[in-house]
């Protein structure tokens, strides 16, 4: 059924603000919580960061006082939002369970935000980047079954599969080649414009989630493939920010933060299958109307726009996080071998040897590199390295399992980067 916000009513702001025993919620169940479920929380955590993140640089950049009252006064709930929903994730679950959360989300939105994107180079950057999240998933399970003897099929169940992607070894590229091409907000399908910045803020998120627990491990290899992944998620913010339209207003971008979020809740609410928290996403979408009413106001008074010209005529298409397994095996075998040249995504072998991808990647690989390590100590310690091949043997011969074919990722990976 369609849904409009624009047309609903939602809490006034006012009324808006909680005390604090409403705001520290209760945890779920680390053991009984669906996969799906800490997924969404990780999702909306991330978007209400952003929003808050957004606001405060908007409010850097006006010098009108009574646009920096109503952007503090939302900001404050979007803040009371941002604490109700990240401390659903319990003290018990420890930090690499939530990493192999993090990397999940960032399997299964991506590979979500690609089948419904209208855009076919849009479509390609959520492609490129997936494959890398999707390998950063299978670097952490075997790091988690080394230190805490645990699979990590018991926290993304069976609806996500765990085996090696692009080998993160490869996805170390000079800083100039993680610049896309820009949409525009006037001509995109705003279904592009709500999806870039859905990914954009998830990426952030763990981006910033790796920048502040990366160093909590006492073990160096540990430490060290936080520290790799970490400057990927970096490029990866770097990647999808850069498809935004850079010309919008900073108006037009808070309306469609606001409307993004009101989707998100909205998508949310219809999903999760835990009452509780269905409550909270329903609370936090009645709220987001209000906020998306405001901006909307402001940009009618400030800039003489209707906001209904920029944004959908009405939500009929949910975000769902559901079994993407077949679809990413599929650009599994038909893009592992791609890199970034510039704009565009070509094979690696069709770079030149004085390609500067090579020269960075002489500098930041030099002496040993974590992502490889942490398999090649698994498979000693292991027996062999951990996966989850839900649906048959790896879609990439190359990368099939060492037991299976005699060869390692990282002679795989040296012959394509060759």
């Amino acid at each position: 059924m369609a849904f409009n916000p624009l047309s609903e009513r939602g809490i006034p702001i006012e009324k808006q603000f909680r005390n604090w025993s409403e705001l520290n919620v209760q945890p779920y169940d680390k053991e009984n919580v669906h996969p799906f479920s800490r997924c969404r929380g990780i999702v909306m955590n991330g978007i209400e960061v952003e929003s808050i993140m957004f606001s405060h640089q908007m409010a850097r950049n006006t010098a009108d006082p009574k646009v920096k009252q109503t952007l503090a006064l939302v900001r404050r709930t979007e803040a009371q939002q941002q604490k109700a929903i990240n401390w659903l994730i319990p003290g018990d679950e420890s930090t690499l369970e939530v990493t192999i959360g993090y990397e999940q989300v960032a399997v299964d939105l991506t590979a979500w935000i690609a089948q419904n994107e209208p855009d076919a180079y849009l479509k390609q950057v959520y492609e490129f980047g997936l494959l890398e999240d999707f390998d950063h998933l299978y670097r952490y399970a075997n790091l988690l079954e080394m230190l805490e003897g645990k699979k990590a099929e018991e926290i993304v169940g069976d609806l996500t599969e765990i085996m090696p992607g692009r080998p993160t070894i490869f996805e170390h590229r000079d800083p100039r080649d993680e610049i896309r091409r820009p949409m525009t907000s006037l001509a995109a399908d705003p279904q592009s414009i709500l999806n870039a910045l859905t990914v954009m803020s998830a990426e952030q998120q763990t981006m910033n989630f790796y920048m502040t627990i990366g160093n909590r491990p006492q073990e160096k290899l540990a430490r060290g493939l936080y520290l790799e992944i970490a400057e990927i998620e970096e490029q990866h913010v770097s990647h999808y920010e850069s498809i935004l339209d850079p010309t919008a207003t900073w108006l037009t971008n808070l309306v469609f933060h606001e409307y993004n979020e009101c989707w998100l809740y909205y998508s949310f609410m219809q999903q999760e299958p835990d009452r509780r928290v269905k409550a909270l996403y329903e609370l936090h979408l009645n709220m987001e109307i209000e906020h998306l009413r405001l901006a909307c106001e402001m940009m009618r008074k400030i800039e003489g726009r209707d906001p209904a010209e920029l944004l959908p005529a009405s939500i009929e298409q949910p975000l769902i996080f559901q079994d993407n397994k077949a679809y990413v095996r599929e650009v599994l075998a038909s893009q592992v071998d791609l890199t970034a040249k510039g704009t565009e995504f070509v094979p690696i072998g069709d770079l030149r040897s004085d390609h500067r991808y090579f020269s960075y990647q002489a500098i930041v690989n030099e002496g040993g590199v974590p992502s490889e390590e942490v398999i090649e100590k698994a498979r000693g310690q292991l027996g062999e390295d951990y996966r989850l091949e839900t649906e048959g043997p790896h879609p990439v011969p190359g990368l099939v399992r060492e037991t299976e074919r005699g060869e390692a990722s990282t002679d795989y990976a040296t012959k394509v980067a060759a």
